[in-house]
């Protein structure tokens, strides 16, 4: 067996008088004087394998070899250690490339080794190369862009449905502001309705219908001090205007008509309605004009008219 020597950095040096290596004189009677003990002790020093590796001094190699010659013991422990040396070496031997073995033998065929004249054939070029794998695709940023999609694309849905709500809760506020806008504007026509009731300016006329229609009639509240004229659609005897017609309330004043407003006669109507302004008038009058008004009066088309 191969025995590890007790200390890497061995080195054989003269033993002391009772087992030291003596000088060169006195070898005979040191050798007489070994037991097998001291054999033993010997061979555990690690001298044998240093002698093995050839990791010894010139003079440790002779005083082993005569140790060798002298006792059989050392000479089987020195024979034994030199085949598992070489039973080692067969075991872990590692076979030379082709490539490599071509090589040295080329060497030492051209010149004794002239590696500057040999030349390497192209298929032996070709075997030399060596093929890394294909380094595989990385998908972490790919992964990662369809995440970034996904909460690109979830974002987009969250924003516009937040949008649709406000566009929503937009709406409903326009709507409420234009039905306050409408209660405000009831409000006051209501608060104008009873301010003509209560106001004892005002003066009431009742207009007749003409020849053209004898069963109409119509409601007027004018006062001269505020110049303000009110129709009470209630009131309102006249027949449906088509949509290309509207009434027209007129003025008379001094013999000419003046021009007050036009109102639609609608099964709905049934609140009161403000007209133009004036101060003075000496008659009241209404006719069927085109709608938007004329510039005077259908004089065949008067349907009612009044005086005070």
């Amino acid at each position: 067996m191969l025995k590890q020597p007790k200390n890497s950095a061995f080195r054989w040096a003269p033993l002391k008088p009772d087992y030291g290596w003596p000088s060169r004189n006195s070898e005979n009677i040191l050798i007489e004087r070994l037991k097998v003990e001291d054999i033993k002790a010997y061979m555990e020093t690690g001298i044998l394998e240093l002698y093995v590796l050839g990791d010894i001094t010139p003079q440790e190699k002779l005083q082993v070899e005569e140790m060798a010659a002298k006792h059989p013991l050392i000479k089987a422990e020195l024979e034994e250690i030199e085949l598992s040396m070489e039973l080692y070496a067969q075991e872990n031997a590692i076979e030379p490339a082709e490539a490599l073995r071509n090589r040295v033998l080329g060497s030492i065929l051209t010149n004794f080794g002239d590696d500057s004249t040999f030349t390497t054939t192209a298929s032996e070029e070709k075997n030399n190369v060596i093929t890394l794998p294909a380094a595989k695709p990385n998908s972490f940023y790919k992964y990662a862009f369809a995440a970034c999609l996904a909460l690109l694309i979830a974002s987009g849905i969250a924003i516009m449905g937040l949008y649709n709500k406000l566009q929503d809760s937009y709406s409903q506020i326009a709507t409420l502001q234009n039905n306050n806008q409408h209660f405000a504007n009831q409000v006051n026509f209501k608060e104008g309705e009873l301010e003509v009731l209560r106001d004892s300016s005002f003066k009431f006329l009742k207009l007749q219908g003409t020849q053209h229609s004898p069963t109409s009639g119509l409601t007027l509240a004018w006062s001269p001090a505020k110049k303000k004229v009110w129709i009470d659609l209630r009131s309102l005897k006249m027949p449906l205007n088509d949509k290309g017609h509207q009434y027209q309330l007129w003025a008379l004043v001094g013999g000419k008509p003046v021009d007050l407003g036009v109102f639609d006669k609608d099964q709905d109507s049934t609140d009161m309605k403000e007209m133009k302004s004036i101060a003075s008038a000496d008659a009241f009058a209404v006719t069927l004009e085109p709608r938007g008004g004329s510039a005077s009066p259908t004089m065949d088309q008067m349907v009612v008219i009044g005086k005070f």
